[in-house]
């Protein structure tokens, strides 16, 4: 069984945030929200000294959009278990308050909420949702009852792309039409149960469909970190958020399909396995580059600041795990391109690290069987090219038939993508490689590879 939205869950939702830390095999696991993936130059140069000064160096991405620190050192006599705190921690939560990284300490673990990275500035979404994800962080951070929210519960803003409503979230606002923003639909855990907000009730109605979610799942007695761990959940949520919130309406359900004719977009454009160059209709450039495995120094950190400085002053980061940097002339993005190319960042849309995911590995889980990090990149190679990266962006390998590929240490493959993976999973003996419903077993990292490389091309 994976290790995500399991039903019957027994106990409290842990996941980790900057005041809440867990306390890994490799030290304290600190986790940042950061709505819509919006970071500041500045911002990204506190998490990097952050983790320079605190921890291990190792800057994570996760599937959320968010950062994460690990290695912050924890106290010699501290006892084993979830209640360690790291010695930095208090240093750390007061660096990221200072930087505006921590606007809530009651609400910080909650403020999870993704977007459509190039809302804005792609011709493929039609509405800029940024602004609405200020106004929903606002808003979820000046309701009490709303910190019961489990650290899992995710709000998406969809441009109307389709990007991040192939994510599922509980919550997703999608335009129901292109062009039309006097309406949108609400679709919980990617289903549409006819749920409309009109215009100015967006927030409103993502606010009544979370208080929904608490109160359905206290009705079943239930300890459900996502909805669709609820019995009937978006059904349920829905008619309760509709007694809520006065201003939604009950529609026809409409299937995913509808939404992709209506808005002109199927769920795959923007920055969506892409990396390189992606062209705004403003004739500037948003520059996409992936972290090998979602993991940033802090020299790449620090180097992506620097590139913002060219641009909007701001850096994307996505559920993908890539970064974005919008706003560039096309003459910058190409320099930047290449330094970033050159301080490890994949900008090469033919690299082999793109579509490859691993979850942390040893030495940072104890639980793992294998350093999976360390395995790709002896497979892999460094993932600083030695190919021409001047080229504008392409679909990556994931879109032309090449599907993602995920390492793990044990059995709950924690990090998994959702959708068609190639499971690669360690064992006390080697990797099993998993792909529709066919099993087979490898002795060593370097024939696991070959074997990975092989079905992910011919599935």
């Amino acid at each position: 069984m994976f290790n995500s939205d399991l039903p019957g869950r027994s106990g409290p939702d842990a996941c980790p945030g900057a005041l809440q830390v867990h306390a890994a095999a490799d030290g304290g696991l600190a986790r940042v929200r950061i709505p819509g993936g919006a970071v500041t130059a500045g911002q990204l140069r506190a998490v990097a000294a952050a983790a320079r000064e605190l921890g291990s160096g190792v800057i994570e991405l996760t599937s959320r959009a968010n950062l994460q620190v690990r290695g912050l050192r924890l106290p010699p006599d501290a006892c084993g278990g979830a209640e360690r705190v790291p010695a930095e921690a208090p240093d750390f939560a007061a660096r990221m308050a200072a930087a505006g990284l921590l606007p809530s300490a009651t609400h910080e673990r909650v403020r999870n909420i993704v977007a459509s990275p190039l809302a804005g500035r792609s011709a493929a979404g039609g509405r800029d949702v940024r602004p609405l994800v200020a106004e929903l962080d606002r808003a979820l951070c000046a309701r009490p009852g709303l910190a019961e929210l489990p650290g899992r519960f995710l709000f998406a803003l969809d441009d109307g792309s389709g990007d991040v409503a192939a994510l599922e979230a509980d919550v997703t606002l999608r335009p129901v039409a292109a062009a039309d923003e006097s309406e949108a639909a609400l679709l919980l855990a990617g289903a549409d149960p006819g749920l409309r907000a009109p215009s100015g009730a967006e927030t409103a109605g993502l606010l009544a469909v979370a208080e929904a979610f608490l109160a359905e799942r206290a009705a079943q007695g239930s300890r459900a970190w996502r909805l669709r761990e609820l019995a009937d959940g978006p059904a349920r949520v829905a008619a309760r958020a509709v007694q809520l919130e006065p201003r939604l309406r009950r529609s026809a359900a409409r299937p995913p399909e509808a939404y992709a004719a209506e808005t002109g977009a199927g769920g795959a454009d923007g920055v969506v396995g892409v990396v390189g160059v992606v062209g705004q209709p403003d004739g500037r450039v948003a520059l996409a580059v992936l972290p090998p495995l979602g993991r940033l120094t802090p020299a790449q950190a620090e180097a992506l600041a620097a590139a913002a400085g060219d641009g909007a002053g701001e850096v994307r980061v996505t559920p993908w795990r890539t970064v974005v940097v919008p706003d560039l002339t096309p003459a910058d993005a190409g320099r930047w391109r290449a330094r970033l190319a050159e301080a490890g960042l994949v900008a090469d849309p033919a690299s082999p690290w793109l579509g490859v995911t691993a979850c942390a590995g040893r030495p940072g889980c104890a639980k793992s069987r294998a350093d999976v990090h360390a395995d790709i990149r002896a497979a892999l190679g460094d993932p600083r090219p030695d190919a021409d990266v001047s080229r504008d962006a392409v679909r990556s390998p994931t879109d032309a038939g090449r599907i993602p590929a995920h390492w793990a240490g044990c059995e709950r493959r924690c990090g998994r993508p959702r959708g068609r993976v190639v499971d690669v999973v360690a064992t006390t003996h080697g990797y099993r490689v998993e792909a529709d419903g066919v099993s087979r077993a490898f002795p060593g990292a370097e024939q696991t590879s070959a074997a990975v490389a092989a079905t992910r091309e011919g599935l």
